[in-house]
């Protein structure tokens, strides 16, 4: 023990030093949970938790670990290091692609992370931040022997596609110019899509470029994907019109993330390194 006379002229030096840590750790984040992005100005992060909206059934982007309940995939990657970034902890609500965006606007989660392209109709009913750039793709069995090679070519021929995609609306539009028309057979999902051009159903299936190309990796050779990607166009996180604040947070967490070379690894770890945005 030090001497009461000797204590006495330590004791402002170690207040003095006490307050510095407090400071130093004030500046590098430690008093907030480790956060990097201000959350103070958004409502819906103020229980310490980010819901996500995902249709979990679209690899690489989203989809479960095989035999499990855990989530995996670019998106959800990506999402984690944005929860990460501001501090909080994250829940994904699996949710069907064709009712995710209801589900946004009635506050069933806070933001939606599920492969949705930005698109003129649906930035009417909600907001958008980019994250990545992706075209869409054409998936034919092996050998490809309809010579399917762009969208023309599908004029006369039946094909698979997710209900609630820019897909569809990107058959019907070219339906339009076909004199034999596309049967176009729509799905729930994406795989039930791809099943059915596995079993002879469907001349092809259609969907965004990395699915695409994913679905006939994984088909065991019965499946190829055309090589053309088809008018690429921005990913975008949903968030509700009125969630402004929300919306400037996670814009400036994708920034950090993206600074900091995470945004790059979680690309790098899936092979999309092409659909960075620019």
């Amino acid at each position: 023990m030090l001497p009461r006379s000797l204590s006495r002229y330590l004791l402002p030096f170690a207040v003095l030093a006490l307050a510095s840590a407090f400071a130093f750790a004030a500046c590098n984040g430690d008093d907030d949970g480790g956060r990097g992005t201000d959350i103070s100005g958004a409502p819906e992060l103020e229980d310490g938790v980010l819901n996500v909206g995902s249709d979990i059934a679209y690899a690489p982007f989203e989809f479960y670990q095989e035999g499990t309940e855990t989530e995996d995939g670019l998106d959800i990657d990506l999402a984690i290091a944005i929860a990460e970034q501001l501090g909080v902890e994250i829940e994904f609500l699996n949710t069907g692609f064709d009712g995710i965006i209801p589900a946004l606007q009635t506050e069933d989660f806070d933001i939606l992370v599920s492969a949705m392209t930005i698109t003129d109709e649906r930035s009417e009913v909600i907001d958008f931040v980019p994250y990545i750039t992706v075209g869409t793709g054409i998936v034919v069995p092996t050998g490809n022997p309809n010579n399917i090679q762009t969208l023309d070519d599908l004029c006369g021929l039946t094909v698979a596609v997710q209900v609630g995609t820019i897909q569809v609306d990107m058959l019907e539009e070219q339906n339009d110019s076909c004199d034999d028309p596309i049967e176009i057979v729509v799905f729930d999902t994406n795989p039930l899509a791809v099943a059915d051009l596995r079993t002879g159903g469907a001349d092809a299936n259609f969907a965004d470029f990395p699915v695409a190309a994913e679905d006939a990796a994984q088909s065991e050779g019965d499946l190829e994907v055309v090589e053309t990607q088809i008018a690429p166009e921005a990913y975008g996180i949903g968030i509700r019109m009125e969630s402004t604040e929300l919306k400037d947070v996670i814009a400036d967490a994708i920034q950090a993330i993206r600074d900091s070379g995470k945004y790059d690894e979680i690309l790098e770890k899936w092979g999309l390194e092409a659909v960075a945005l620019q």
